[in-house]
């Protein structure tokens, strides 16, 4: 936590924790979503190490001018099925971004997991693409989801210095850095090919898929 303590933090998280327990009891869709930091895709270093048989030869400097793109992974992480998915994007990190992103996810693994469901609850930070106050982000929320598959969604926001609670980091992007850590992340393919290889023993499985869109 960064900051001053907040009177109402513990208020915040009761209340957060007893959404979480009434979509859970129900058997609804919880999708926890957050940005990871931005990658640059090229013969660039990557913090970590891995055992191979000769040591990767990359550039000295990570300037953005030698990078193929400069990737911006979203994940989106199932809650209640342990799932992993993540929309790389070549775009800005912005709140028409975050939602296309989820929408994706909807379609390509959340109606199909949750044939029956009529609500989404999506737990989010507080700052941000998808932040509390982006008016974009509520709205194409409407738009291009609740709208689009007639869904209920409820957003709840972490409190903000309260990120690292929030069941993507520690559940998802925590096991994705471990998975390509030393790694060069040399090409789309390779990004995304060390996405899909994050596997844990408590069973999370990971997907991914590459956007150009803006």
């Amino acid at each position: 936590m960064t900051g001053p303590t907040h009177p109402d933090r513990d208020r915040q998280f009761r209340y957060l924790e007893g959404i979480v327990a009434e979509f859970r009891s129900a058997g609804l869709p919880i999708l926890s979503v957050d940005t990871k930091k931005k990658e640059l895709v090229g013969n660039f270093g990557n913090p970590g190490a891995v055992w191979v048989e000769e040591p990767y030869a990359v550039n000295a400097h990570d300037f953005l001018s030698d990078a193929q793109y400069r990737a911006v992974p979203y994940g989106l992480y199932d809650v209640l099925a342990n799932k992993g998915h993540v929309v790389v994007g070549t775009s800005a990190d912005t709140p028409a971004f975050a939602v296309d992103a989820i929408a994706r996810w909807w379609v390509r693994c959340g109606c199909k997991r949750y044939r029956d469901a009529g609500e989404l609850l999506i737990l989010a930070d507080s700052g941000g693409s998808n932040g509390c106050r982006p008016r974009l982000w509520k709205q194409r929320l409407q738009v291009l989801l609740a709208d689009a598959y007639d869904l209920d969604v409820t957003v709840c926001h972490y409190p903000r210095g309260a990120s690292k609670w929030n069941p993507v980091e520690h559940r998802l992007f925590s096991q994705v850095s471990r998975n390509w850590a030393g790694e060069p992340l040399r090409s789309p393919e390779r990004m995304l090919s060390l996405l899909r290889g994050t596997r844990t023993q408590s069973g999370l499985t990971v997907t991914a898929e590459w956007t150009n869109q803006k």
